[in-house]
C-alpha cells in the first residue's frame, strides 16, 4: 500500500524535541572527547530481523537536523519489507554528526518499524475478509502522528485522530446521559451534519435500540464473541459501518474477520508492539 510522506515541517518538532532531549545542554561530549575533528566516516542503518519498514523518514530527518551536509540514501523506503541483515539507511559525512544523531533515529525508526510490522501481522490474518484493521488513540503521548502513519505502512487504516475529528459516543458517555437514546437524540440536535457519529454497544438489545433510534453512521461491537458479532452484523444489515474491539490478538483477528464486520480496531497496534532490532554500522 502506498503512503505518500508527511511533511517534514510537521514531523520536525518532534525529532527536534528527541535530539534536544538526548544531547542535553552540552552536547555529546563522548564523541566530541573521542572523535577527532574532521573525521569522517559512513555508516549503514541495517535490519537484524525481517520487518515492515516504517520510520525512515523520522531517521532521516534526526540526522539531517543534526548536520544538514550529512549524505543519506535510503535504500528501503516506509511501508516496504526487508529481511535479516537489509541495509535500509546509508549515511555518509562528518563522523561525529552520525553519533549524535544516531539514537534517536534509531529510536524511532525501530519503534515506528515494531508498529507496522505489528500491523501486517494483523492485516495478514484476515486477508480473504472484508475486514480492515485500524489503530486507535491508544498511542505515545505526542507520538501519534509517526505512530499512525506508522499503522499505514504496515497496511492499516487509522481511526480517529483526535476528540476533535468525530463523535465516538462510549459506554461512559451512555452512562452519563442515561440512555442510548439520549446520546443519539442530542447527537441528532446538535452535531454538524459534516461530522460522523459512531456508538458503542456491548449487547444487541443496545444494538436495536441504536437501530431503532437512528441517528449514527457506525458502531463499535465491543468485546462480543465470534457468535454475538454474527449476529450484530446480520441485524445492522449493512445499514450501519460494524467495527469490533476488544480482545483483538493474532490468534483472535481471524474468527473476528470472518464474522463480516468492516473493520477491526486493536489499541495493542500502538501500546504492545515489539520495537524492531536494528543496528548503525560503520
Amino acid at each position: 500500500m502506498n503512503h505518500a510522506a508527511l511533511p517534514d515541517l510537521v514531523l520536525e518538532p518532534l525529532v527536534r524535541a528527541a535530539l534536544m532531549e538526548d544531547l542535553g545542554s552540552y552536547g555529546d561530549i563522548t564523541t566530541r572527547t573521542v572523535i577527532p575533528a574532521g573525521t569522517t566516516y559512513a555508516a549503514r542503518l541495517n535490519a537484524r530481523e525481517d520487518a515492515i519498514v516504517s520510520g525512515m523518514q523520522v531517521a532521516a530527518l534526526a540526522f539531517r537536523l543534526v548536520d544538514p551536509s550529512l549524505e543519506i540514501v535510503a535504500r528501503v523506503s516506509d511501508g516496504q519489507p526487508c529481511a535479516r541483515g537489509d541495509t535500509l539507511m546509508e549515511i555518509r559525512g562528518d563522523a561525529a554528526s552520525i553519533l549524535s544523531g544516531e539514537r534517536v533515529a534509531l529510536n524511532f525508526a525501530g519503534r515506528l518499524s515494531g508498529i507496522a510490522t505489528q500491523t501486517a501481522t494483523l492485516v495478514a490474518e484476515t486477508r480473504g475478509t472484508r475486514a480492515r484493521i485500524t489503530c486507535t488513540r491508544k498511542t505515545t503521548p505526542g507520538l501519534r502522528i509517526v505512530e499512525k502513519q506508522a499503522v499505514l505502512h504496515g497496511g492499516g487504516f487509522n481511526h480517529r485522530y483526535s476528540l476533535s475529528d468525530a463523535i465516538l459516543i462510549k459506554d461512559n458517555h451512555i452512562a452519563a446521559a442515561g440512555s442510548v437514546r439520549a446520546v443519539l437524540e442530542a447527537t441528532k440536535a446538535a452535531a454538524s451534519h459534516m461530522m460522523k457519529v459512531e456508538i458503542e454497544v456491548d449487547r444487541l438489545d443496545q444494538l436495536a435500540e441504536v437501530l431503532e433510534v437512528g441517528g449514527a453512521d457506525a458502531v463499535l461491537l465491543d468485546n462480543m464473541s465470534p457468535d454475538m458479532l454474527r449476529d450484530a452484523v446480520a441485524m445492522i444489515d449493512g445499514r450501519l459501518v460494524a467495527e469490533a474491539s476488544g480482545n483483538v490478538t493474532r490468534d483472535t483477528v481471524a474468527a473476528i474477520a470472518a464474522t463480516g464486520v468492516d473493520y477491526i480496531s486493536s489499541g495493542a497496534l500502538t501500546h504492545s508492539y515489539r520495537t524492531l532490532d536494528l543496528g548503525l554500522d560503520f
